[in-house]
């Protein structure tokens, strides 16, 4: 599939991938042999080497081929599993194959979108709406019309807009595209809620749809294959989360430890987590793939609260085996921005680690702590009234916690922009966003020109 060199039929290319991803396997040496050839040749992917024209005429199909490839190789896991041919290796060569496959589609679903008016970002879409093609549905869950029927137990993963979203995604060694995870409860009138733990709020309840709103970029909607179970584990944490916040009731606070092996506090995954741990009396524990944590850039982990080299992160759930992919929507409006956000994040911890930079607090940024600080023992009300001078922060979050997002945001955003004004050029230019490669490259000469102080970073 998109073969590194110029071709005469892309979907030629894709076809080969797609033998590949179908030819069955004997041992696990051959599967992480197919899933890395499969990743290194979508990797290497150039739009530039094709007809523009014409893949933007069969994009809408080719991103649904891709769609099926994923689902595909999903559907396998288990028997994989049986067949004990899951190893590290190839647990990561999944990984990795869907997190390129996803970045292809995207690519493809912007090209097809660059049509007048299609790309207005002035208008907020609510996840899982919007044009035909922003929704990507399985097949056997495929009903009449576009619309998404969620079921009780649902757990929905997604990836916000700002910068600490694209941080959360790459925290891990194993690099993702979510940084947040939460279940959906249908209660009895058939209202739908999302049951989540948010940074600013802790463990909440919110309307399905303000979930849906909050300036997300990319939804994925997972269900267990045992209904009654998901749906016991959906009331099972609505429950338990309503009782934390009626009055008089002791507030579950956002977990900044990442740890799992305690529910005082709560992170998003770990939410997820203890839900299907209550509804199973302890037998069912996610997920099956933990995040290892073992950058050694420790100082930053540290300043964030990180208090464990093993996690589940939000996109862990990709992994699951008990898990169907029913649908998954991205805003292609969006989708190039996070992607510039999460390579933009992958140098910024490389340069950590490859050239010691760490963050060097100003006196400015010492203030914006102290203020965030002091304004986490506020009201809500009043919170929310002064979130546009300084972030809602919640009353368990450290200073230097406070200090460290505000270095990270202050220093990526203007190299985010950077990238995005050279995206925009180029996609005038060619018609095509930028290639990952030119991405890093584009970072590395940031980085040269900058020398040994990067915004906040200093080597």
């Amino acid at each position: 599939m998109l073969a590194p060199v110029a071709s005469s039929s892309f979907e030629n290319d894709l076809e080969r991938i797609e033998i590949l991803a179908a030819s069955p396997v004997t041992s696990s040496a051959l599967l992480e042999r197919n899933l890395n050839c499969i990743y290194e040749q979508a990797a290497a992917a150039r739009f530039d080497d094709y007809d523009v024209v014409s893949i933007a005429r069969v994009a809408p199909a080719v991103m649904y081929r891709i769609f099926d490839l994923r689902v595909g190789l999903r559907e396998k896991l288990a028997h994989y599993e049986m067949l004990g041919l899951m190893t590290p290796a190839a647990v990561q060569g999944f990984r990795d194959v869907f997190r390129v496959l996803r970045y292809v589609s995207d690519m493809l679903g912007e090209i097809a979108s660059m049509e007048p008016n299609t790309s207005d970002p002035g208008y907020l879409l609510r996840g899982f709406t919007g044009e035909e093609n922003n929704t990507l549905i399985n097949y056997a869950f495929y009903r009449d019309g576009r619309s998404v029927a969620f079921q009780s137990g649902d757990v929905i993963l997604v990836r916000g807009r700002a910068h600490n979203s694209a941080a959360i995604a790459r925290i891990g060694d194993v690099d993702s595209q979510f940084s947040h995870i939460g279940i959906v409860h249908i209660d009895e009138q058939g209202s739908h809620w999302m049951v989540e733990s948010l940074i600013e709020d802790g463990a909440i309840i919110n309307a399905l749809g303000k979930s849906l709103d909050h300036h997300i970029v990319r939804a994925v909607l997972y269900r267990n294959r045992d209904a009654d179970f998901a749906a016991r584990a959906a009331k099972s944490i609505f429950d338990y989360v309503a009782a934390s916040r009626v009055r008089g009731g002791k507030r579950i606070l956002y977990d900044f430890s990442m740890r799992t092996d305690e529910t005082r506090n709560l992170f998003c995954s770990k939410l997820v987590r203890l839900a299907f741990s209550q509804a199973s009396e302890g037998s069912v524990i996610l997920p099956k793939y933990p995040t290892h944590i073992g950058r050694k850039n420790r100082d930053f982990l540290d300043r964030v609260g990180v208090a464990t080299d093993m996690t589940f992160a939000p996109a862990d759930i990709d992994m699951e085996s008990s898990f169907d992919l029913v649908a998954e929507w991205q805003d292609y409006r969006e989708t190039a921005n996070i992607r510039l956000q999460d390579f933009t994040m992958d140098k910024i911890f490389e340069w950590m680690e490859r050239y010691n930079y760490r963050f060097e607090e100003t006196s400015a940024i010492k203030l914006v702590a102290l203020l965030g600080r002091f304004s986490s023992h506020f009201s809500e009300g009043a919170k929310q009234t002064l979130s546009s001078v300084f972030p809602r922060v919640p009353s368990n979050m450290p200073r230097k916690t406070v200090a460290v997002v505000a270095m990270l945001h202050k220093t990526a955003e203007p190299i985010y922009l950077e990238l995005q004004r050279q995206n925009q050029q180029q996609v005038i230019e060619t018609g095509v966003p930028m290639h990952g490669l030119d991405i890093f490259a584009a970072l590395e000469a940031i980085r040269e020109r900058c020398g040994n102080r990067i915004g906040y970073l200093v080597r």
